[in-house]
């Protein structure tokens, strides 16, 4: 296996994903954070694989801006800057921008972001990693514009008591600032 840090692992863009065609670039992204999904193995029990890594638009955003990862556009095979990806992203959904934010946040403050979309929200949030730990909060990023309507806080509070999980909101400020909202139900 290569030395992570000194290799920059590169993907190819493949509609709104990009795959790390090298196992030996993708294994370190994998072991390191969770990132990506190796193909064709659903839950891995080992970073060692020999598979190519699959990797959402997100994480590669999140990679770019950490140096870890470049991705090549398939079009033209030049690198894309993060705000290439960024601009991507947006196209594909309103809230792109607001999601990387948050969750770039969360990675920094060294949490394990993988999708929430089996809990009906965008991510489940690990201390240490699927197959790990449980992943004791789900996040759900509404734009600030949008609001936090009453369904939001009701969804939360039923979503939080079935998976016993702290189930947060996050918005962005305009000014870029991240304010999070969490809901624990509490049964009498």
């Amino acid at each position: 296996m290569t030395d992570e840090t000194s290799t920059i692992a590169e993907a190819r863009l493949v509609g709104d994903r990009a795959i790390v065609w090298n196992p030996e670039h993708g294994m370190p992204l994998y072991d390191n954070g969770y990132f990506g999904q190796p193909v064709g193995i659903r839950k891995p029990k080992s970073s060692v694989f020999d598979k190519p890594l699959e990797l959402s638009l997100l994480e590669c955003a999140y990679l770019t801006k950490e140096s870890r990862l470049q991705v090549l556009d398939s079009k033209d095979d030049h690198i894309l800057s993060l705000e290439e990806i960024l601009d991507i992203g947006q196209k594909i959904s309103d809230e792109f921008k607001d999601r990387f934010l948050v969750y770039s946040q969360l990675r920094g403050l060294g949490y394990v972001i993988r999708p929430g979309l089996k809990f009906g929200t965008d991510f489940a949030v690990y201390e240490k990693g699927p197959g790990l730990d449980h992943a004791p909060f789900l996040v759900h990023v509404i734009p600030q514009k949008d609001g936090v309507v009453p369904l939001d806080i009701v969804r939360a509070g039923r979503l939080a008591t079935s998976v016993r999980k702290r189930f947060i909101i996050a918005t962005v400020k305009d000014n870029g600032e991240i304010a999070h909202y969490s809901f624990a139900w509490h049964r009498p």
